[in-house]
């Protein structure tokens, strides 16, 4: 039983919102359970988006580069900020209250 949810997860794919506030944009992606954060990466620098120097935030949480979507409890729906840590600069922070976990 185990062995037939591990080779469903190569098969199951739902779409998640990518919000990127320095650019005021959003955009939706379809990926897999398994697929990792550096998978988002490579497929919005496909896309024309860069995303250097700027870090993934799931409830209100940094994501590694090589977390897989199903470990950060990711779901349908969820929606992943992708902004600069600018911890080191004056201004004010970002409210991340919003991204916890269900559609804005």
């Amino acid at each position: 039983m185990d062995r037939l949810r591990r080779l469903s997860f190569r098969w199951i794919r739902f779409e998640i919102e990518i919000h990127l506030p320095e650019e005021c944009q959003s955009l939706f992606v379809t990926v897999r359970p398994t697929d990792t954060i550096k998978d988002l990466r490579v497929y919005l620098v496909k896309q024309g988006i860069t995303s250097w120097k700027k870090y993934f935030y799931y409830n209100e949480r940094q994501l590694g580069e090589y977390e897989a979507i199903k470990d950060v409890n990711i779901t349908k729906g969820s929606v992943i900020l992708l902004r600069k840590n600018n911890q080191s600069q004056s201004g004010p922070e970002p409210n991340l209250q919003y991204l916890r976990g269900t559609p804005v």
